[in-house]
């Protein structure tokens, strides 16, 4: 009998721009399409732990859904907050009982919780920490939905990418939003 367990895996899951950009100039993201039959409560269950930057954690990391909203974004945010939080800091050093900060030694760090048993792990920005991911060969599974809008300006999703990346396509699904999910996959190294 086999002890291999597969390894968790590190899912990039972004909406982005027919343009290439996951933030309006002002941060905004009102552009982003909350579609219900996008199943992204299928994805959150497939995850236990979500990857933040500092910036990312203190805009989001605590967000709590207004009264008036729908009750499947309620119901969104509440998986959200139930999965394991990791911050990627290099100024904060506290670890709140919300989250664990991780300050250096990324590649060891994560390629641990990696090999711990669980369920896959969703990299969720902000686009410095994607960027970092990136270029250090730890992203796994890249989730793209594009969305039908071209906002001219903005936060692109990949800049200062040092290597280039040969992605194999898994699976495309287009929604009657007009939004179009693509899955890539990355064996690297």
């Amino acid at each position: 009998m086999s002890n291999y367990v597969n390894k968790r895996r590190v899912i990039l899951d972004l909406a982005v721009t027919l343009d290439g950009f996951i933030e309006g100039k002002n941060g905004e993201v009102d552009w982003c399409i909350m579609d219900s039959d996008m199943g992204f409560t299928d994805f959150l269950d497939q995850i236990d732990t979500i990857f933040y930057g500092r910036k990312s954690y203190d805009l989001w990391g605590q967000f709590t859904p207004k009264n008036n909203d729908s009750d499947t974004e309620k119901e969104i945010w509440k998986l959200v907050h139930s999965k394991e939080k990791y911050v990627f800091s290099r100024t904060q050093k506290m670890t709140d009982n919300q989250a664990i900060f991780i300050n250096d030694n990324i590649v060891e760090e994560v390629n641990k919780l990696k090999e711990r048993s669980g369920k896959d792990i969703w990299l969720y920005g902000g686009a410095s920490l994607i960027t970092t991911f990136i270029n250090l060969g730890l992203v796994d599974v890249f989730r793209l939905s594009i969305h039908p809008v071209v906002l001219g300006e903005g936060k692109p999703l990949f800049v200062d990418i040092k290597q280039r990346l040969n992605l194999k396509m898994v699976r495309t699904k287009t929604f009657s939003s007009g939004v179009v999910q693509i899955i890539y996959h990355w064996n690297g190294h």
